[in-house]
């Protein structure tokens, strides 16, 4: 008789939700991403006697939902306690004990924009749709004003051009313009189910380059330096076009995820031809685009926030305030994780959860 092959034990053993904020009211957004706590303060949530444990299960729902939003306007919260839960987030689930908050690289550029008290904070990027202009004033091949703007550029996971990019990211918002400003984030973990087995196999097996050259030019032409390190010891100088794993898995859950396959810091697809490396990251955009039942849209109200798994989804804002003069400011944080990596022994989200494929 033939010998059966042991089955493959994966690299990290995932991690399972406790109850500690079960008591917490939520609505899921959809019944594949998202879920919104609509009242829940995060600052009790801080004070409460079990902490570290709500943050560890909040972390984990976050791994499984792929994000989470809390509507209540979160106003007495402190910029120190918003990068505190970004930290612990990460810390709690196991992020390599030497990385912490991500530094941005052009955090020196005398564009970057103070924050509502008009200080700086090196872990805080403060978002602001009118400020990013000048910030990426050197970014090359901006399209003609008379073109409309191919929107599927805007999707990316944060720091993805780093040796380690982000795990968690925490964005308040501050204020909202009369209409629009909506940002909108997709399973990867679905986008990964919805690929035939042939084709998971093919994507498992390729890396993208995540150049991000703006970054050296920015530099340069305004005469600063770059920060380094930035999060971790392996985010250094001008290091910024790693070559990261088209699927990867999530450390936390297990899953495998659709991750650098298409978007703003995504190059080219490693070792296949130009047409080729179009034809895939095309393909992937399509998933997106075809699947909107995949996608969670966060339309923003003051003070309401959103955390995120950068591991296991991709975001883009909506560049529509311009039509409605208005401005979008918020502060976010973001954590770094560890170096992406595709753990033979992992499966997807619904093979793992017993569900079917469709």
């Amino acid at each position: 008789m033939g010998s059966t092959a042991a089955p493959l034990k994966l690299m990290r053993e995932p991690l399972k939700n406790g109850n500690s904020i079960d008591h917490l009211d939520y609505i899921d957004v959809t019944p594949i991403i998202g879920r919104e706590y609509p009242a829940a303060s995060l600052k009790a949530m801080l004070e409460a006697p079990n902490a570290d444990e709500q943050l560890r299960d909040l972390a984990i729902t976050i791994c499984e939902r792929g994000v989470v939003f809390f509507r209540a306007a979160q106003d007495d919260l402190s910029i120190g306690e918003q990068k505190y839960i970004t930290d612990m987030l990460g810390k709690l689930t196991g992020r390599p004990k030497e990385n912490g908050l991500h530094v941005h690289p052009l955090y020196n550029d005398p564009n970057n924009q103070p924050m509502a008290d008009g200080t700086n904070d090196e872990n805080i990027y403060v978002i602001n749709s009118e400020a990013a202009k000048k910030l990426y004033a050197t970014m090359k091949d901006r399209p003609a004003a008379t073109e409309p703007r191919d929107l599927g550029h805007e999707w990316h996971s944060d720091s993805l051009f780093e040796n380690c990019p982000s795990d968690f990211s925490f964005l308040r918002m501050e204020s909202t313009p009369p209409a629009g400003g909506d940002t909108l984030w997709v399973s990867g973990y679905e986008i990964y189910d919805r690929l035939s087995r042939p084709y998971q196999r093919f994507l498992e097996s390729l890396t993208a380059t995540c150049a991000q050259p703006v970054f050296k030019s920015a530099c340069e032409k305004g005469g600063y330096a770059v920060m380094s390190p930035r999060g971790s010891p392996l985010n250094v100088d001008f290091e910024f076009a790693p070559h990261h794993p088209v699927v990867r898995t999530h450390p936390v859950t297990g899953w495998k995820s659709l991750f650098a396959g298409v978007g703003l810091h995504v190059s080219r697809i490693d070792d296949v031809t130009s047409y080729e490396d179009s034809m895939i990251r095309e393909y992937v955009l399509r998933l997106i685009t075809r699947n909107h039942d995949c996608i969670a849209r966060m339309h923003w109200t003051r003070g309401a926030c959103a955390i995120w798994s950068n591991v296991c989804t991709l975001h883009a804002a909506t560049p529509d305030t311009h039509l409605v003069d208005g401005i979008r400011t918020g502060v976010r944080a973001s954590g770094i994780g560890e170096v992406p990596y595709l753990d033979p022994a992992s499966t997807g989200r619904r093979e793992a959860l017993g569900m079917p494929k469709f």
